[in-house]
């Protein structure tokens, strides 16, 4: 299991494509939640409430299992897919992708629009800063105080960052540990 996940900063990465006197205009943004996206959406509408369409793919979580892409009336899998290929294959969560699309007049076929949507959607992203986090779970260990030593080599051993502690008769420690080595630490502590 890797704890390790890719997604960008804050920092909202833009994209351009024209092709035909169309123009797609593209941006990657970094969210945590459904609201968070429908939030960024109803703002695209009404500030390119004049474009033809407005097309979007987004994958939220570590485990990359909250995902969705959307055509917005182009035609099935042309716009929302290619988005989502570009998510796929920079391998990133935690992103919403939007590319707005004036249309310049001139129909670009199938190929064109998977082109077009892929080709804005790949620069916005290479214009993002691309950051790799950690996973990780926060524990608490309650303890008594002879075991204090004991415990704190754990913690210096497996390189834990300490969140909080309380010491006195009856001690409290709170770490925050990549995923997957919280057996391995729960393992260590019981045998204390």
């Amino acid at each position: 299991m890797s704890d390790s996940y890719k997604t960008i900063t804050h920092k909202i990465g833009e994209g351009r494509y024209s092709e035909k006197r169309s123009k797609f205009l593209a941006f990657v943004h970094n969210v945590a939640t459904v609201d968070d996206i429908k939030a960024l959406l109803d703002q695209y509408r009404k500030k390119y409430y004049d474009a033809r369409h407005i097309c979007y793919a987004y994958m939220i979580g570590p485990e990359r299992l909250v995902f969705r892409a959307n055509d917005d009336g182009e035609p099935s899998s042309t716009a929302g897919k290619p988005i989502l290929g570009q998510i796929n294959s920079n391998e990133l969560t935690d992103i919403l992708i939007v590319v707005v699309r004036y249309y310049g007049g001139i129909n670009l076929g199938p190929s064109g629009l998977i082109l077009a949507y892929r080709t804005a959607a790949a620069e916005a992203i290479a214009n993002a800063e691309i950051i790799t986090l950690q996973q990780e779970e926060e524990i608490t260990y309650n303890f008594i105080y002879p075991l204090i030593n004991n415990v704190m080599h754990i913690v210096k051993n497996m390189n834990l960052r300490i969140i909080s502690q309380h010491f006195d008769n009856t001690c409290s420690i709170t770490i925050s540990i990549p995923k997957s080595q919280v057996a391995q630490l729960r393992a260590r502590l019981e045998s204390l």
